[in-house]
């Protein structure tokens, strides 16, 4: 892994006199609530606002160029350069801020659930509230890890400084800005604590491939026998709902790596939307939230401290932080075989999916590649009808190197370990939204869990004509009427002008893949 790489100005830091170092969990909560940056719930979580920004600002997202990574960097619209000038002068500035502060926050810890491929990384934090954060999504160290920690990567954040775009080079007040020379994160501008996490994911994306090492965004899960599986999909889909299940264990719910060795959560804690969160639907999420977990803009009672999950007025995007042993049903430590399933999930809200279907190693990565669901009417201003949205690898915003980088490592994994590969539609069934149905969950349930348990790798199958994707025939459980999704919709003319729509879609989007083997493009996507 790599060296440490800590400059003089943060060892000046961090040697200051305004530094708490390691602070437990209950001396977190009693600094964010008595320093007024949180309030505390009937439950004794901490709950926090996050003011202007309730979410990710991709574009204040840079990455330095610089000499040791520019020709490694995929270069655009996500990966977007920065100078380091421009990376200097702020830096300089944010740590004069940061010591200027009566007291800031240190945690040191670990991303990788793998001894060997694991990355040690210290957060320094202007909130006390932003270290419990981090404290509870990484991975924790032992005394005697503490005792020999050394950082081979630092975030430094500071949301109460704000850029001045004329003078400091930025498009906005907020910057986050990746020195993958210098190992350093500077964060600023903003209060979303979901900037940390994703950019130690960003980093983990893109030292893992170097050791051969695949960085996915997903969730895993394992049996009583360790059979291990993976679940990839994009918001909305049932990634976490499908992956919470009784009868496996959870190794983690976002973010993982695949080595030689097997599967392992990248980090310590979960980070779960809590939008209508309820007891009854979700029982291990809404169980696991207690004392010292973060509840972001999640609106409460100011009499009772009751929190209202249904309340969606500072934000939908409400969260809630807490350890992985929180919840009752994981391995500990977050590490397992080699994967025997992969599922895809997408709620195709044109309804032409199949339910269910078995992929090819060409199909997988083109699907992998496309990563699509879609936006459905009125989640966003001028949506009206559903819209196909493709986020590369199932995590875009979070790729430094080439997509294809991470496409090929697959393909070599599903190889290597003869992978059984699902691409699943939890979306519309019938028809497209607003006129078919969404695919009753028990359904997706039974053929999820034929997937994993083997009874769906050698059943007859029919070939969809337009995608060329192989759908079961029958599935105990599920209605035969409902795995071939042309059958389900009263207009087969009108399924198949649907589904050609959305198979031109998938063609338009895999352009951008200009260096993609012509196998993958010819074999993996739509046929008709």
């Amino acid at each position: 892994m790599i060296s440490a790489k800590i400059s003089d100005e943060l060892n000046n830091l961090l040697s200051g006199g305004n530094v708490s170092n390691q602070l437990s969990v209950a001396s977190l909560v009693e600094k964010a609530t008595s320093r007024g940056e949180a309030m505390l719930t009937a439950d004794g979580a901490v709950v926090a606002q996050t003011g202007k920004y309730t979410g990710r600002s991709p574009k204040d997202r840079y990455i330095v160029e610089e000499a040791s990574s520019k020709d490694k960097i995929d270069w655009g619209n996500v990966n977007r350069p920065i100078s380091s000038e421009i990376y200097d002068s702020l830096y300089e500035k944010v740590i004069d801020h940061l010591k200027a502060k009566d007291e800031i926050f240190v945690f040191k810890g670990f991303a990788g659930a793998e001894h060997d491929s694991r990355l040690s990384i210290q957060v320094v934090n202007e909130y006390a509230w932003h270290n419990l954060f981090v404290h509870q999504l990484f991975i924790r160290p032992t005394k005697e890890e503490l005792e020999a920690h050394e950082s081979q990567f630092t975030i430094v954040s500071a949301p109460t400084f704000k850029a001045d775009p004329e003078v400091d080079g930025t498009e906005s007040e907020t910057f986050i800005i990746v020195n993958l020379e210098k190992r350093i994160i500077l964060i600023g501008g903003t209060e979303y604590a979901g900037e940390m996490k994703k950019s130690i994911f960003s980093i983990m994306n893109y030292l893992l491939p170097e050791n051969d090492i695949l960085p996915m965004h997903c969730s895993a899960n394992v049996g009583d026998d360790g059979d291990v599986a993976l679940f990839f999909g994009l918001s909305g889909t049932g990634k976490t709902t499908l992956s919470a299940d009784s009868n496996r264990k959870l190794i983690g719910d976002d973010e993982h790596g695949w080595s030689d060795n097997g599967v392992f959560n990248i980090e310590g804690g979960c980070y779960a939307k809590c939008i209508n969160l309820s007891e009854e639907k979700e029982p291990e999420i809404f169980g696991a939230i207690g004392f010292g977990s973060v509840l972001e803009n999640v609106v409460i009672d100011l009499d009772s401290r009751i929190p209202d999950y249904d309340d969606g007025s500072l934000t939908e995007n409400t969260r809630a932080a807490y350890p992985i042993q929180a919840i009752d049903n994981i391995v500990d430590p977050s590490v397992a075989g080699n994967p025997k399933t992969i599922v895809f999930l997408t709620a195709d809200a044109f309804g032409v999916l199949p339910p269910i279907s078995k992929l090819t190693k060409e199909q997988a990565m083109y699907h992998f590649l496309s990563g699509f669901t879609s936006k459905l009417a009125g989640t966003e201003r001028g949506i009206t009808s559903p819209e196909a949205t493709f986020s590369t690898c199932f995590g875009s915003p979070f790729l430094p190197l080439h997509a294809t980088v991470y496409a090929e490592m697959l393909g070599k994994k599903i190889d290597e370990h003869d992978a059984q590969v699902f691409l699943v539609n939890t979306g519309w069934t019938g028809g497209v939204y607003g006129v078919g149905s969404r695919m009753d969950l028990k359904y997706t349930r039974a053929m999820v869990r034929a997937a994993i348990a083997g009874k769906l790798n050698d059943v007859e199958t029919e070939v969809n004509e337009v995608f060329g994707l192989e759908m079961p025939v029958a599935i105990e459980g599920v209605p035969t009427e409902v795995l071939n999704p042309r059958n389900a919709w009263a207009d087969g003319v009108a399924y198949d002008k649907k589904a050609n729509e959305l198979a031109d879609l998938f063609r338009s989007n895999f352009k951008k893949f200009g260096t993609v083997s012509e196998e993958i493009t010819l074999k993996g996507g739509p046929t008709a």
